[in-house]
């Protein structure tokens, strides 16, 4: 494990750069500035070692990050309707950053604030722990939250998340990484020719433009939201389909098949003909947040490179947006003293 200062912040906090390396010569940076990821290198089929996520330089940029890129989100991912719910009678009002929503718990986001960080070597694998304790009334949720991201870089080029945590009061956790993927590498141009699947055969429609689900499932059979069998990202992104139209492309959550609580299975793989990288995405959680960069736009990244539009793609596991206020979806809540764990990983390998 590689240890370097990468720079500090504007209120003088020393930020810290790791990067653990595995077998293969693959590389994964994080950063103790919001347990970011800043970093992925992989090799394409030539041998060469590419940069498939998006990411910053320097810390000025990572204490604005907008886009959220590497970044761990909590405690509850995705958007909440009218930045409030209730948990035992209580009414708990959150920040309303996405017009009338709450958008990854708020403007104080998780990856903006410290972490201390652990390093171990394990069998086959490096580890390193994030971890925090995010305090009652913080991001205006309740209950002291005491949490880790752990990574763990596998000799089988997997970068696998563990996260978990415990809370002193019912509160809402659904935790989740934000990165932008590009198996071009990063700062390449436009990730809609790279190919993706996601196993599932329900979505959650959206009500109109502000992304609040309406609460039912969608079947994809049919519509430019299947991604069953393998097709390019851009090939229906401009279809004349009215949640499209919504969201400016597609932002939306998959409800993935065949979950079972505590069992990870594979729910999405995407590759690129181009440099022959292929991603296996693994999880537990129920649903995913496939996102295709649509509002990203003259974003001043890494190496010199502008990123900007359908750049890049997320893939953010999850349990549906606005969970916590409707009954029929998968519960966030976590109960006082109750383990909260959530696995999912990234496998990069070589497609010929």
């Amino acid at each position: 494990m590689q240890k370097e200062k990468f720079g500090t912040t504007k209120d003088g906090r020393e930020v810290t750069r790791y990067t653990l390396t595995n077998q293969n010569g693959m590389k994964v940076s994080f950063i103790d500035l919001g347990a970011v990821i800043t970093n992925i290198w992989v090799p394409d089929r030539d041998g060469n070692f590419d940069d498939v996520v998006h990411g910053y330089d320097d810390v000025a940029s990572y204490e604005v990050n907008e886009p959220s890129f590497g970044a761990p989100v909590g405690r509850c991912a995705n958007r909440i309707s009218d930045g409030h719910f209730t948990i035992n009678g209580v009414e708990y009002k959150l920040d309303q950053n996405d017009s009338t929503n709450c958008l990854h718990s708020g403007f104080l986001r998780f990856n903006y604030l410290m972490y201390e960080a652990e390093y171990e070597k394990g069998d086959g694998e490096e580890i390193l722990t994030f971890s925090r304790i995010s305090p009652d009334g913080e991001q205006h949720f309740p209950g002291n939250f005491t949490y880790s991201i752990t990574y763990h870089l596998t000799d089988d080029d997997e970068l696998i998340i563990d996260y978990e945590g415990v809370s002193d009061a019912d509160t809402v956790v659904n935790m989740t990484n934000h990165s932008y993927f590009n198996l071009n590498g990063e700062g390449s141009g436009t990730a809609m020719d790279q190919y993706l699947t996601i196993h599932a055969k329900y979505y959650t429609p959206v009500a109109d433009s502000h992304s609040i689900p309406t609460g039912v499932y969608g079947e994809v059979a049919g519509t430019p939201m299947d991604f069953r069998t393998a097709k390019k990202i851009g090939q229906d992104i401009e279809a004349e389909f009215e949640q499209l139209k919504f969201t400016g492309g597609y932002d939306h959550n998959y409800v993935t098949d065949n979950y079972a609580k505590g069992n990870r299975r594979l729910i999405a793989t995407a590759y690129s003909d181009k440099t022959g990288i292929a991603m296996d995405v693994t999880s537990d959680c129920p649903c995913v947040q496939f996102y295709a960069a649509n509002f990203v736009e003259n974003e001043h990244g890494k190496n010199g490179h502008t990123y900007n539009k359908r750049d890049a793609f997320c893939l953010e596991t999850q349990v549906e947006p606005n969970a916590v206020n409707v009954e029929d979806f998968h519960s966030p809540i976590l109960n006082a003293g109750e383990q909260y764990d959530s696995v999912t990983a990234y496998h990069f390998y070589i497609i010929k």
